[in-house]
């Protein structure tokens, strides 16, 4: 059963699932399902449309699942996803989406999202990614696997950011930013390979050298953005994860609309 604390309010319509615990004066609102393991801490609210997995832990004056902040919205039923096993710290805001877009916002799982983070309507964050205190999102973000964003970066509406990217702290992120590279600054630029977050993944020495010719080519040789893809491309790849990465590169830059940091 549900641990709900007397303080507590649940509507009769949420969903709670087994060992959730909700603490002192939390509100949990209509439509809002809560899964196995999971933890609410005192104070938050959520509101529904909202589903939320299993055995995360959300700390103390969360907002989740509030209605959009964009001046469109008509009070249409849009929705909040979180995924497994997310640690959510203080004063974090995640909104509904939006029908100009999906209709719904996507956390996914494992990720460790520090306090005062703002997850905006209908975006889109992976897994195993980690958002510093205060990192911003703006309304269609997407952010790839194993994505760091720095502490007080603030990230443009409908801007990419690859898998196993970095943005440096207090960034501000108006283009995409390829995956693997390692970005920060106002105005924001690549500084390299993100190569210390590929090692402590397991990446081989072979895959960051391939990696590291993907950046020299987007980079340092001064050729066009399809010069360079073209290159890209063309590179030889030993083994299946080489081949994976070089696809990977390639089909965030053909899904580019911002275009990249360069």
């Amino acid at each position: 059963m549900a641990q709900v604390h007397p303080t507590a309010i649940v509507d009769p319509k949420a969903e709670l699932g087994e060992n959730v615990v909700i603490g002192p004066y939390a509100v949990i609102g209509p439509n809002v399902r809560i899964g196995e393991g999971t933890s609410v801490g005192a104070h938050c609210t959520i509101e529904g449309p909202t589903t939320i997995g299993r055995d995360n832990r959300i700390y103390q004056f969360a907002s989740l699942g509030s209605d959009p902040q964009d001046m469109k919205y008509r009070g249409e039923p849009t929705e909040l996803r979180i995924g497994d096993r997310n640690t959510i710290r203080e004063f974090c805001t995640f909104s509904r989406g939006t029908v100009q877009d999906t209709g719904v916002t996507v956390i996914g799982d494992d990720n460790w999202i520090m306090a005062y983070v703002h997850i905006a309507h209908d975006c889109v964050v992976g897994n195993r990614t980690i958002l510093a205190n205060n990192a911003t999102l703006a309304g269609h973000v997407h952010v790839g696997d194993w994505v760091v964003i720095g502490g007080l970066t603030g990230i443009h509406q409908f801007v990419k950011i690859g898998a196993h990217a970095m943005a440096g702290f207090g960034s501000h992120v108006s283009q995409d930013i390829p995956p693997f590279m390692t970005a920060a600054g106002n105005p924001l630029a690549v500084h390299g390979l993100n190569v210390e977050g590929l090692r402590r993944r397991g990446f081989s020495r072979e895959r960051i050298a391939l990696l590291k010719q993907m950046h020299r080519l987007l980079y340092r040789q001064g050729l066009t953005l399809e010069q360079a893809k073209q290159q890209i491309a063309a590179l030889p790849a030993d083994d299946e994860q080489m081949r994976a990465d070089i696809e990977t590169m390639l089909g965030f830059l053909a899904q580019s609309t911002r275009g990249i940091v360069r």
